[in-house]
């Protein structure tokens, strides 16, 4: 539904030797996306062996989900950080809208629109 939030779930597989290009990249996006007002929440946790990345990202609704998709840190940094890892999962929560829904499918996100629960 329109108003809805709309969450990411990124799983990232570090390339070998490349954990601290990796770290900054993520930390430069970080900085980007604070300036976004409708970016929620954007928390990167990184696995014990320091292999793998899980990245969790809520916007407030579709259109602040598509605003962070066509800003820098997505059009540019992305394609920085995944010169250090790969993308190895894709999940979108909530209905995106029409115009990202292809953006979506071309990178290979998997998207859960149908919502029932408790959700705030």
């Amino acid at each position: 539904m329109a108003g809805e939030k709309v969450y990411f779930k990124l799983d990232f597989n570090i390339h070998e030797g490349k954990l601290a290009t990796f770290e900054q990249t993520a930390k430069t996006m970080i900085d980007g996306t604070k300036k976004e007002s409708g970016a929620l929440g954007y928390e990167w946790f990184l696995s014990e062996d320091r292999k793998s990345c899980r990245l969790l990202e809520t916007y407030a609704n579709a259109d602040a989900m598509l605003a962070h998709m066509h800003e820098t840190v997505v059009r540019e940094l992305l394609p920085k950080l995944l010169e250090s890892a790969t993308l190895a999962r894709f999940e979108v929560y909530g209905e995106p809208g029409a115009e990202a829904r292809g953006m979506l499918a071309r990178s290979g996100a998997v998207i859960y629109a149908f919502r029932q629960g408790l959700g705030r």
